[in-house]
């Protein structure tokens, strides 16, 4: 037979005892008797006294004397009683006899026994041992209960704690995801993501397309829900079913949340989020919350989340709501991105639109002020307006080109091509490039170049396209007779390009913004100097490029400029010093009888272009469209075609493959003369057949050198 187990009493719980009688041998006798108990008796000598006692104190039973002078033991009990904390407290009735009437009262007041007296010392311990150990066991079982409480409330803290590092961590992942891409397509897809299965079983993203028509750009289902397909992301773009449309709009009506049953809403038990999917519901999609998607006043969609148990817990309703609204800033984002990528289409198209535009007319002009060159001319009156309209025509392409180019930095599409660049060379070639404007002002030029053989590894044309424009900018800025220097000096692993003049220098609040883009300081109200204010732009980007660094120096107004370019350089081998000239394109003797097209639709261009070739001896036809300039082909058989490509009907493209099908004419030298320069315009013409490209206005001697590199050239 096994021992029932005794409760275990937690060895540090002590129970008090109160003892209440007003004769002091009782209390001597009591404590006695129950001091084997090892616990802690209390004694009070009157019922005031033991009411007093019980306010602060906890007891585990009373012994009571029943005849008491003051307040007798019932009385007391019944007082004891009315007090919350001992309302059970067991009291124990001491007397020297009990009549029955006494006896009722007592246990009416809730006495659980009599003593009487003189008492037997094992009966009186065995009796308050029982309530003792009651005291004990229950206390053990509050502090258990406490205990219990305090650890539940330990684990629901750290539930609580590491679901809001969950939820923190998910959030900022779904922050990191959402931030990746600027394309809305991309975007979608990662909300789509974070959906499933995190949010619901399956996730759609409804947007409002530029008709206001509901559009599904995705969908995505969990591996291991009710509804599977072999795709995990349904492609494409589709209409939200009708149903689906309505519940939608109502809930970006309402701007809020909308939680419903989603079986109405499927057609024909098939998915209706993506009208066409070939895949069966099978039950179990019972849940369905349309999360509107806003930015600020403006509705972007929503976010459709399907479950299968049929309600959200407040905690998941907050957390979609989050990464609604992160799904709504990043979607926003994506959104005004696309119009400024568009924005910024549509501006380049019209820069390439306004260069080609500008370009045509100038192109008469050139070619006009060329063939007043090849005149005798001997009016200074007329020679002077020739000069002017030159060196105008002159200005406007470079700011054509500079405005263009300005544009393709922006757009990370200008790229250097490095090479071994002598500096000697670099700076001749700059100056060569502005000494007609330098010239015109009857401004002095001073070059002062080091002793050593300096060279630099970067892109000739680019280097001196900088240097010119420097160059050009103080010439602009300094007066006639004014002074202007080039200088170069190698200091360490860079060379420092200095262009300074004397001329009206700059007020140092504005040297900070100079390399801005259309940044200019004060002028006058007739802009004399002329400008965009892109060409310092320009330098910087280009210098940049190159791994170098400009500055701007002045004093103040009327002080002069200095402009500073530090480049990457070192001094040069024996070997690399003597670099070749630079490559000059030669017009050659044309003794032969070359026959040249020219197919313009502006008439002017053409006419003068057809003037300025026949003066240098070669037979010139002209046409104004595609159509008549097949058909002139095939008849003037041409040995050099020069072809616009912005012709009305068919395009200087389409004329060029044309011509390179014709046999009269598959062999011909033609050449592209257009107002387009950009990089896709020319490799267009490569693939139409287009020997070169020549950007309007050409310069003369570059176009005559082309021209003589036709078949049968110079042969009798």
């Amino acid at each position: 037979m096994i021992a029932a187990e005794t409760p275990q009493l937690a060895p540090e719980i002590m129970a008090n005892i109160l003892v209440v009688d007003d004769l002091s041998e009782k209390h001597v006798v009591f404590g006695s008797v129950l001091e084997e108990l090892q616990q802690n008796v209390v004694h009070a000598r009157s019922g005031k006294e033991a009411l007093r006692l019980i306010l602060t104190m906890e007891f585990a039973a009373i012994l009571l004397d029943v005849n008491m002078p003051d307040i007798d033991g019932l009385e007391t009990a019944k007082l004891i009683r009315q007090y919350k904390k001992t309302a059970q407290t067991p009291i124990l009735f001491i007397t020297a006899y009990v009549d029955e009437l006494q006896a009722i009262q007592g246990y009416a007041l809730g006495a659980v026994d009599y003593i009487s007296t003189p008492v037997v010392p094992e009966i009186l311990r065995s009796k308050v041992r029982v309530f003792v150990d009651l005291y004990r066991m229950n206390r053990q079982l509050q502090v258990q209960v406490l205990e219990r409480e305090a650890l539940a409330r330990s684990e629901a803290a750290r539930s609580a704690a590491e679901e809001t590092i969950r939820r923190a961590d998910y959030l900022a992942e779904a922050s990191r995801l959402l931030s990746l891409s600027l394309n809305i397509d991309e975007t979608v897809g990662a909300l789509c993501e974070l959906s499933v299965p995190s949010l619901g079983e399956m996730a759609a993203v409804a947007l409002l397309d530029g008709h206001d028509e509901l559009i599904c750009t995705g969908v995505r289902y969990a591996s291991d829900g009710p509804v599977s397909l072999p795709d995990q992301s349904l492609p494409g773009r589709r209409e939200l079913s009708p149903a689906m449309a309505r519940a939608v709009r109502s809930a970006l009506g309402a701007r809020q949340l909308e939680l419903m049953d989603p079986l109405p809403l499927w057609e024909e038990r098939r998915i209706g989020v993506a009208a066409g999917a070939a895949s069966d519901l099978s039950g179990g999609m019972e849940r369905l919350a349309i999360c509107p998607l806003f930015a600020g006043d403006r509705p972007l969609g929503a976010l459709l989340l399907f479950g299968q148990d049929n309600h959200f817990e407040a905690a998941q309703l907050s957390l979609i709501n989050e990464v609604v609204s992160r799904a709504s800033i990043a979607m926003e984002n994506a959104r005004l991105y696309s119009l400024v990528q568009d924005a910024d289409r549509r501006k380049n198209e019209f820069l390439a639109m306004l260069a080609h535009e500008l370009r045509n007319p100038l192109a008469p002009i050139r070619n006009a002020v060329r063939i007043m060159q090849g005149q005798a001319l001997t009016d200074p009156t007329v020679i002077w307006v020739r000069d002017v309209i030159g060196r105008q025509v002159d200005h406007m392409s470079r700011m054509v080109d500079d405005l263009l180019d300005v544009s393709r930095i922006a757009r990370g599409k200008v790229t250097v091509h490095p090479e071994l660049v002598a500096l000697p060379a670099l700076c001749h070639r700059a100056v060569e490039a502005s000494e007609p404007l330098i010239s015109a002002r009857q401004q002095q030029l001073s070059l002062v170049l080091p002793d050593q053989p300096v060279v630099l590894e970067g892109d000739l044309v680019r280097l001196s396209q900088v240097l010119s424009n420097l160059l050009n900018n103080a010439s602009k800025f300094t007066p006639s007779n004014g002074q202007i220097t080039l200088s170069a000096v190698l200091e360490g692993p860079q060379v420092r390009i200095c262009v300074k003049d004397n001329g009206e220098g700059v007020d140092p609040a504005f040297l900070p913004h100079m390399f801005d883009l259309f940044a200019q300081g004060d002028q006058a109200l007739d802009r004399s100097q002329g400008g965009l204010g892109i060409g310092l732009t320009l330098v910087r980007h280009l210098v940049e490029l190159h791994g170098g660094q400009v500055r701007a120096f002045s004093e103040g107004p009327g002080r002069g400029t200095e402009l500073i370019v530090y480049l990457p350089a070192r001094l040069a081998d024996v070997s690399v010093r003597q670099l070749p000239a630079l490559p000059q394109i030669q017009v050659r003797s044309h003794s032969g009888q070359q026959r040249v097209l020219v197919v313009d639709d502006l008439l002017a261009s053409a006419e003068t272009m057809k003037v300025l070739l026949e003066s240098e001896g070669y037979v010139v036809e002209i046409a104004a469209d595609g159509m008549s300039a097949l058909a002139k082909a095939r008849e003037f058989l041409p040995t050099v075609v020069i072809l616009d490509i912005g012709l009305p009907g068919m395009s200087g493209f389409e004329v060029a493959q044309q011509m390179r099908r014709m046999p009269e004419t598959s062999a011909v030298l033609l050449i592209a003369l257009t107002g387009y320069g950009e990089a896709e315009s020319r490799m267009r013409s490569r693939n139409a057949g287009f020997d070169h490209h020549v950007v309007k206005p050409a310069d003369i001697d570059v176009l005559l050198g082309l021209v003589s590199q036709a078949p049968g050239h110079g042969e009798a």
